[in-house]
């Protein structure tokens, strides 16, 4: 029988985070920048900006979640956004994806967060059947929007 464990990850699990965060860029169909260098800084620095859990099946790494403290100021109430939920293709269909969602709820609430939060590509429809089955639902009448290259850049130097 094998053995899923959740721990935290290790400024020498830079290598396997970035591999795994590769992994689910290629799943998404999105382009992929950040190096071992960027993951050893922003991630295990001075003033780490994402937190990050490795899953395990016996010794064999089969996903991460990445995750963020965020702030509602009207409810004065935490919130952890989670960023990235990935498992390999070979290990879905084990539990490991809710296990991991299970592991940062608890994490969250043991904090004393009031939410759980994130995004999901519209086409993922697995994903939004999983979400769904669990309870959660989209932030309806919010959009997200963004501002970045020349857009940023514009704005900043206004």
């Amino acid at each position: 029988m094998s053995v899923f464990l959740v721990r935290p990850a290790r400024p020498d699990d830079s290598s396997l985070i970035l591999f795994l965060l590769k992994q689910l860029a290629a799943y998404e169909k999105l382009p992929i920048t950040i190096t071992e260098e960027d993951i050893a800084f922003d991630f295990f620095g001075l003033r780490p900006l994402i937190e990050c859990e490795l899953a395990f099946e016996d010794e064999t790494p089969v996903g991460l979640v990445t995750y963020y403290w965020t702030y509602a100021t009207f409810r004065a109430a935490r919130r952890l956004y989670l960023e990235d939920l990935f498992v390999l293709p070979d290990f879905r269909g084990r539990g490991y994806g809710k296990a991991l969602l299970i592991h940062l709820a608890k994490k969250g609430r043991a904090a004393g967060a009031a939410r759980l939060e994130w995004q999901v590509l519209d086409w993922n429809a697995p994903a939004i059947r999983f979400y769904q089955s669990i309870g959660a639902h989209p932030h309806e009448g919010w959009f997200t929007y963004w501002l970045e290259g020349d857009a940023l850049k514009k704005l900043g130097e206004t």
